[in-house]
């Protein structure tokens, strides 16, 4: 058994397909996935880049529930002091409700000064707004009235899932470790040693633990931007894609020891360092069956859509049929 999982930030960079036959592809490829039993679609979000990445989680989580049936709709993570808590709530209560109570929600800090400059948010209030944003949520989805701000509010409608989705705490800190005992309900560290911060704070304060909580790591396939029968062409095809990919993130994080991205000077470099994936079917089969998830980028860097659908419609003929997929 494996869960399969589809993954879009929707870069899209001048040099590409227009980010309208992008998204309207994702919306398409989200559909197709939910008909083959695929688990979960992963959103993140991030501002103020060079090429569009997704900037509303939400709205396209609202989207992808229109158009599918089954897939959870994970948005990983909600860069939460950007927003206003109020706010917020209404969006992913209406988001959830359009999917039928199928949305997953992680919250984080974040950390790009650029984008909170762009909100005119101070970045070193960051903590103070997790605080308050994570137990906004928390109250607004009761659907009851709770003291916000000095006065009485109510927020509804309430979302579809009982009694209200969960709120996870993503983080990189042991202060957002401790935070996540505190208020949270359940914490998704980069670290394993955070996590562990994190389950003897819980101890601490007389808290179970969350099943199904842990460090974010790789429980198989995660990066993977193609299935090919000739992985030599289609490295060549989509490797600008994967080249800007992988230079925007690493700008990002410096390059930094621990960080997923690494700096790369050349694209012999870039397939090198194993940071993405092409497989063959066999290898695709393989894997997946070897593995508790299998996780696709097919639009990895803007990938063109031909592309990515050529990918996809092998993995349909040639994989899927050797899999047993979970929900």
């Amino acid at each position: 058994m494996v869960r399969l999982q589809l993954s879009y930030d929707m870069r899209a960079p001048d040099f590409g397909p227009p980010a309208d036959a992008l998204y309207r592809c994702a919306l398409d490829q989200c559909a197709w996935a939910d008909a083959r039993g695929f688990a979960s679609v992963t959103l993140p979000e991030h501002h103020s880049d060079v090429d569009g990445y997704l900037p509303s989680p939400v709205v396209m989580a609202a989207g992808i529930g229109a158009r599918t049936e089954h897939v959870r709709i994970s948005i990983s993570l909600v860069l939460l002091p950007l927003y206003h808590p109020i706010r917020l709530a209404e969006d992913l209560a209406i988001a959830d409700l359009i999917s039928g109570g199928r949305i997953d929600v992680m919250v984080g800090a974040g950390y790009r000064e650029e984008e909170f400059d762009l909100y005119d948010v101070d970045i070193h209030g960051r903590g103070k707004a997790m605080e308050e944003g994570i137990v906004t949520l928390q109250r607004a989805w009761t659907g009851e009235p709770f003291e916000f701000r000095g006065r009485t509010v109510r927020v509804l409608p309430r979302p579809a899932q009982r009694p209200r989705p969960k709120v996870i705490v993503g983080g990189a800190s042991p202060a957002a470790a401790r935070r996540a005992a505190r208020i949270g309900d359940g914490f998704a560290p980069i670290h394993p040693r955070l996590y562990e911060i994190y389950v003897e704070e819980m101890h601490e304060l007389g808290k179970p633990i969350p099943e199904g909580g842990g460090p974010v790591r790789a429980a198989g396939p995660s990066n993977i931007v193609a299935v090919s029968e000739d992985p030599e062409r289609t490295w060549h095809e989509i490797m600008p894609y994967l080249v800007h990919d992988a230079e925007v993130y690493a700008s990002w994080t410096g390059g930094r020891r621990g960080s997923m991205f690494q700096q790369v000077t050349t694209p012999e470099e870039l397939r090198a360092s194993g940071q993405y994936a092409v497989l063959t079917p066999d290898d695709a089969v393989a894997a997946a069956n070897a593995s508790e998830t299998f996780g696709f980028r097919p639009l990895c860097g803007g990938i063109d859509p031909d592309l990515s659908w050529a990918s996809l419609e092998l993995f349909d003929a040639k994989v899927l049929p050797h899999l047993q997929p979970t929900r």
